[in-house]
């Protein structure tokens, strides 16, 4: 499979995916003002001379940069080019990103990147979405990469990444404050062991059990959670977990009793 490839951000995934395209037969173009190009990448000297003679772009920047990126470097697209954004943004900045495209006749897609890229490289889990959703897919996947394609405008591949964010990012922020908590009370062996087997006996009961316990038991959950961020000041740890977890436990513990009034 030949193709040539333009991809803008060569940062940690960009470079991954840029060296594992380039090793599959692709040509692949490469820019980044702070980052040197990666094996078998052709130099350019910007975004819009990254994208000359590209049939797919590839924007691997971060959110705060994909508008400037994607203005930057239609100037140089030909006719009937592809943009894809890998960005990790919001689905409002996906939408926005796909009005331009449309605004310039440049099909535009939304990729979420659903896993770490290192260890990973091209094959790593991602979701496509927007109008060129399947032209990025079928393109990217002929040279070995794992994109799933979701019918539905640019915006919902971010929206689908971000709640398991929501969820994933969460829980690791919850684990790495209690064990930060455990090893200042010096039991950080017996917390993480309890860690581990809860981790480990999750099935679909234990969604169940976290979502209507937590509605259920809301007051006095309320109250326990503000005893432990206590506990974990005095404890000379930081409780932004803790305090999250008493803010969003008073507030259902309210919405419930305005319900029953």
């Amino acid at each position: 499979m030949t193709g040539t490839i333009a991809i803008l951000g060569l940062g940690e995934a960009g470079s991954a995916l840029a060296r594992d395209l380039a090793a599959a037969g692709a040509v692949v173009r490469g820019y980044d003002p702070a980052v040197p190009e990666a094996e078998g990448v052709v130099a350019t000297g910007s975004e819009a001379e990254a994208a000359e003679g590209a049939d797919l772009v590839l924007s691997v920047n971060s959110a705060h940069a994909a508008v400037d990126v994607l203005e930057a470097g239609l100037a140089g697209l030909k006719t009937g080019a592809a943009w894809a954004d890998l960005n990790t943004a919001s689905p409002g900045t996906k939408r926005q990103l796909a009005d331009i495209a449309a605004e310039h006749d440049v099909a535009f897609a939304d990729i979420a990147i659903m896993a770490p890229v290192p260890g990973r490289g091209l094959r790593v889990p991602m979701l496509a979405t927007g109008i060129a959703a399947e032209i990025v897919a079928n393109t990217l996947n002929s040279f070995g990469a794992a994109v799933e394609i979701m019918t539905g405008d640019a915006g919902l591949a971010a929206e689908r990444k971000l709640l398991r964010s929501v969820f994933f990012k969460g829980l690791s922020a919850a684990v790495v404050e209690a064990l930060a908590a455990a090893r200042a009370a010096s039991c950080e062996d017996w917390l993480r062991k309890i860690i581990v087997d809860e981790l480990t006996a999750a099935n679909a009961a234990t969604v169940d059990r976290l979502v209507d316990g937590s509605v259920k038991h809301a007051v006095r959950r309320t109250a326990e959670m503000a005893a432990a961020a206590e506990m974990l000041r005095d404890l000379g740890v930081r409780a932004d977990i803790a305090h999250a977890s008493r803010n969003q436990l008073d507030h259902i513990a309210r919405s419930r009793d305005r319900q029953q009034s």
